[in-house]
């Protein structure tokens, strides 16, 4: 998987900065897919600058309904269907993102010639297609808002097929039942478990997406021993009570959240329009005072987990 960050300011956008959008490119060599999480004013504009395009997404995860999240969507989903695409497009959010879509398209006299879903989540697991899933956990922020879990299900371990060949078991459509673990009879009568052949299983990646939120019993859970943390950081440390006011963290305790859940990467995002380059990095390096695998989003920014 990579993530590619199309927006990273918070609440208004910046010379340097779009807000809120980021695209999950999932590089499975036969089930592929492109997922959006969020989507502020300007998205489509910012994947025009990609190698991406709009008619490949197939899942848009919305983490609240604030504007800097949200705005994007109904111009990114007219021009979907103007580009004449045809496959299918599934949005998930909280409570209300129907009615923000279904009306959005009714005024303005727009509708999609592709299928579209819209499915409102609640707390719990959201989706699962057999190689993935997503769970969604509630956050604190001033509207219903989620975070959002990815994790790849565990690979099978390769098969040892010199050993098997070693037993006289020749190779064809048996080694792909014992590949998948399932115990089978010879001709000769003889009786092999495929988990016998196997090498330990290879741990799936794990990706946590927070929506805005200040500190919360949700995050250490939504969070625990991630490949990829990625959270707000609104506002720097001596302002952490004005962020935890309005619903938002600071750099300390997105820093301290990621060490807390053993996360292997940390990269902070939707930074307050208030910081330049300059304050951007005294972000990032308040953050490395508590943990020390922090990067900076930059909007464009590819981070590969």
């Amino acid at each position: 998987m990579e993530l590619i960050f199309l927006g990273t300011s918070a609440g208004v956008p910046t010379r340097a900065r779009n807000v809120t959008a980021m695209l999950l490119n999932l590089q499975h060599p036969t089930r592929a897919g492109l997922w959006l999480f969020d989507c502020g004013e300007g998205t489509q504009h910012q994947m025009l600058r990609t190698a991406f395009h709009p008619g490949k997404l197939d899942k848009i995860f919305i983490t609240h309904l604030h504007g800097d999240h949200l705005f994007g969507l109904p111009g990114l989903l007219c021009s979907r269907s103007m580009a004449g695409n045809v496959q299918p497009l599934q949005i998930y959010g909280p409570k209300g993102i129907r009615e923000f879509v279904e009306t959005t398209l009714r005024l303005s006299g727009s509708w999609t010639d592709y299928p579209l879903t819209i499915e409102e989540v609640t707390p719990g697991l959201v989706v699962d297609d057999g190689l993935r899933k997503v769970t969604a956990y509630p956050l604190s922020h001033p509207v219903e808002c989620y975070g959002y879990r990815i994790e790849e299900h565990d690979k099978p371990g390769a098969l040892n097929a010199a050993a098997l060949k070693a037993q006289g078991i020749p190779a064809g459509p048996l080694f792909q039942q014992l590949k998948e673990g399932k115990t089978v009879t010879l001709p000769d009568g003889r009786i092999v478990n495929g988990a016998d052949y196997l090498a330990p299983a290879e741990s799936g990646k794990k990706l946590a997406i927070f929506g805005d939120t200040a500190p919360c019993p949700a995050a250490l859970e939504l969070a625990q021993g991630v490949d990829l943390l990625v959270h707000e950081a609104t506002l720097e440390q001596a302002m952490e009570e004005k962020a935890n006011s309005r619903g938002h963290s600071s750099t300390r305790q997105a820093a301290q959240l990621a060490a807390d859940a053993g996360a292997k990467k940390l990269v902070i995002t939707h930074l307050s329009s208030r910081y330049d380059e300059q304050g951007s990095q005294a972000m990032l390096a308040e953050c490395k005072t508590y943990f020390s695998q922090t990067t900076l989003a930059e909007d464009f920014a590819v981070v590969h987990i």
